[in-house]
Formats: C-alpha cells, sequence, structure tokens
C-alpha cells in the first residue's frame, strides 16, 4: 500500500521507536477503525501487536488524499480489541 507521511508521523516514528512495519501493518490490516470524533475526513485504524505485548497501535490517516496521508501513530493506552 503506497501512502504518504507528514512529518509528524515521521516524527513520533522516531521518537516512540515505533518500527515501520507495525504502523504499515495496522494501516493495511486495521482489527478496528473508528471515525475521528472531530475531523470527518479522518480515519483511526487499530490494531494489536503481538511483539509489543498485544497493546494497540493506533495510525491517524486522512483517506480522502491519494495516497493515504498518515498523520500520526502512537500506541493507545486506553485502547484494548477484545
Amino acid at each position: 500500500m503506497d501512502y504518504v507521511l507528514t512529518e509528524h508521523a515521521r516524527d513520533a516514528l522516531e521518537k516512540r521507536r515505533i518500527p515501520v512495519a507495525w504502523m504499515e501493518h495496522a494501516l493495511t490490516r486495521p482489527e478496528a477503525t473508528e471515525a475521528d470524533p472531530v475531523d470527518p475526513d479522518l480515519e483511526h485504524r487499530l490494531a494489536r501487536i503481538p511483539e509489543f505485548g498485544n497493546r494497540v497501535l493506533r495510525v491517524i490517516i486522512n483517506g480522502k488524499k491519494t495516497p493515504p496521508l498518515v498523520v500520526t501513530v502512537f500506541f493507545d493506552r486506553r485502547r484494548t480489541i477484545p
């Protein structure tokens, strides 16, 4: 899947030491998706990362852009996926 990273997303991956492969996993094979509560152009894609204790990785994208624009990525400590 093609995508573009914002500068913030690139910084977040680096600072949070999140491997790009984990972000791509959540981006291409999300276990859950959520609409953004503020911006209708944004979509939240969530996936558990087994290599990181099954914590939920949240990747926020602008799916209306072609290719999709990755806005940010982070581990969501409050979210679980059953």
